[in-house]
């Protein structure tokens, strides 16, 4: 029977999902339109695609590290109760570890490659299962990936901190992790700060109320004071130490190790957050 677009059209309409997902379950079952609907349902696409317009900013930020290489992923989900669950936990640990292991340059590289967890199917298919099963919309979101000498920090899954180092020194790069974690620092020095970054400030600095009526010299005297404390409070070894305030990261390491780069996750960040209103809900649910 020949697939037409308008059949394609049809089912896609009927259960959500996307042209190809489509186009092939009516080619599976010759044109049949309920058993493709079926087949759909069955693959856990119909129901996955039909949730990918929801609001998912929940979920976890975890980091998985085998021999000299690590990652830290970042997996939303809907709720903070499915972020809790065991399989949704399980999905984001073979996230991690296929990251680690495949090395993909993009999230849509990553969808596409088999899971590291052993099962035989993509990442992309995997979620769909999860949707399926779990009743929830979840993204991949993000991933970074690092090789050398690596050491971590989660807090609760929420805060996740992967930690580049040119020597080993677990005790010391925990601290670190911890740290950055807690302080939440921008950039390793100064060095990385962006000029146009600090220009930027300097700007927001000069144009305050306060120092409007100084003459140009002293104004520019005190916004670079200024300046040179905001830019310690985004350099991770200018930073106090979160464990002994008394001494700076920098002071902390030096000697030990040298910090070669950090990547810190929080969980959401930037993403639109559910609004749930109760009573709407129970009202949607007794069909008023």
């Amino acid at each position: 029977m020949e697939i037409t677009a308008s059949l394609v059209k049809e089912l896609r309409e009927k259960t959500g999902a996307g042209i190809l997902d489509a186009k092939k379950a009516l080619v599976e079952n010759n044109g049949d339109l309920e058993k493709a609907a079926e087949y759909l349902r069955q693959k856990g696409i119909a129901s996955a695609d039909k949730k990918m317009n929801r609001i998912a900013a929940e979920g976890v930020v975890d980091t998985y590290i085998e021999g000299n290489v690590g990652a830290v992923v970042e997996v939303n989900c809907e709720t903070d109760f499915v972020a809790k669950n065991a399989d949704f936990q399980e999905l984001v640990e073979g996230v991690a570890k296929t990251v680690v292991k495949a090395n993909p340059a993009t999230v849509e590289d990553l969808m596409a490659t088999q899971c590291a967890c052993g099962c035989g199917r993509t990442i992309e298919e995997r979620v769909k299962e999860k949707i399926a099963t779990i009743g929830e919309k979840i993204t991949v979101r993000r991933f970074v990936r690092y090789e050398g000498n690596l050491a971590t920090y989660v807090h609760n899954k929420k805060i996740a901190v992967l930690l580049n180092t040119d020597k080993a020194d677990e005790v010391l790069a925990k601290d670190v992790c911890l740290h950055i974690a807690s302080s939440a620092p921008e950039f390793v020095s100064r060095n990385e700060i962006p000029s146009d970054v600090i220009e930027e400030e300097k700007r927001i600095e000069m144009g305050k109320e306060d120092l409007a009526k100084k003459p140009e010299e002293i104004r520019a005297k005190i916004v670079e004071g200024r300046d040179n404390k905001l830019m310690a409070q985004r350099c991770l070894l200018e930073q106090p130490f979160v464990k002994d305030p008394s001494q700076t990261v920098g002071q902390l390491i030096e000697g030990k190790m040298n910090i070669v780069k950090f990547e810190r996750f929080v969980l959401g960040e930037g993403l639109e957050k559910r609004k749930d209103n109760f009573a709407d809900e129970v009202n949607a649910q007794l069909g008023k």
